[in-house]
This record gives C-alpha cells, structure tokens and sequence, in this order.
C-alpha cells in the first residue's frame, strides 16, 4: 500500500505549539486516515495515502489543526515515492555517516524566485553547503546545524513556499515507516 507522509512545522519546539504526539495521531485517524503512525513529537505523521494529492492531504490537515487546536501549523506532504526520491537525490552523501550534520528543507512547491538563495556566496561559508533540488534544500553542516552561519542565513532567505526542515536520521527513519 502506497503512503504519504506529512511534515509539521514549529509544534512541540521550544514549548510552543503544544500538539502531542498521541494528539497528532487521534487527529489524523478522526480524518479518516488509517494506518497512522507517528515519528517523534516535532510533526511527522505517516499513513496510508488517502487517494488525495499531497497538497489537498496538507490543506486538509492544516485545517483540521486550526479548527481543532486553534493552531497555524503549516504542512508538507509528500508521498512515499516522493520522500524515497529525495532521498536517492542527496547531494552530499559525505555527510550520511554524521546525520545530523546533514538537512533536508522540504518546500510545498519549486520556488519561482531563487534569486535570493543564489546570490548567496556559499564560499564564504566553507565547509557548510547548500543545494536546491526541486521541492528539497539540503543544507551541509559538518561543524554542526547550530553554529552554522549558512544554517542561519538560509533560514532567513524567504523563497515564497511553505517550509520545513528535517535532519537526515529523521528523514530516514520516516522513509523506512513509511515502507514498513
């Protein structure tokens, strides 16, 4: 059976927008998803895919949150396949076997405007890279994501999509609940 999986952004971090894990699973089965697991506190669901594209799957979660919980939690989906690619797609695969160095920012679309992203000098920020690939930016950070000026910097960049970082350990670890 195929899957999708939905990525939460800012709930559960730094005591702000409470939204228990055993509260994310009963939202998601009140909207009829079925076999719904849930990854750690911070927003990853995964469950059977609906039959909706990702983006109705997010908007329809997105809703419920606000109606629920009274919450503005913006979502990404993606479908198994989808997350499977993203990973095959990694541009840094020097960085796997020290996973939380590694990053992958999931975009709701391909940013139409890149412009401030590229005029960034990557150089100037050695040994940290970035690289956009469709719907994903992979963020390198070998001294670690929170002294990262890159990490900083990237995070300010505004590329008019909806947004959210996961480290490599969770993105695999979604990808392998996502085939169990």
């Amino acid at each position: 059976m195929s899957r999708q999986i939905a990525l939460l952004r800012g709930i559960n971090v730094g005591g702000h927008n409470s939204f228990p894990k055993a509260r994310q699973l009963e939202l998601a089965e009140s909207l009829g998803l079925k076999e719904v697991s849930v990854l750690l506190q911070t927003g990853n669901i995964v469950f059977a895919d609906p039959g909706t594209p990702p983006e109705e799957t997010a908007r329809m979660l997105h809703d419920r949150i606000a109606a629920d919980l009274g919450l503005t939690v913006p979502v990404v989906v993606r479908t198994r396949d989808e997350l499977a690619a993203a990973v095959a797609a990694n541009p840094f695969p020097a960085a796997v076997p020290e996973p939380k160095s590694l990053h992958v920012t999931f975009l709701s679309a391909v940013p139409a405007d890149t412009s401030r992203l590229d005029a960034l000098h990557q150089a100037a920020f050695a040994p940290d890279q970035y690289r956009l690939i469709g719907r994903e930016l992979y963020l390198w950070c070998p001294g670690g994501i929170g002294r990262s000026k890159l990490a900083e910097t990237v995070g300010r960049v505004r590329l008019g999509v909806t947004a959210t970082a996961r480290n490599w350990n969770t993105v695999t670890k979604l990808l392998a609940l996502a085939d169990a």
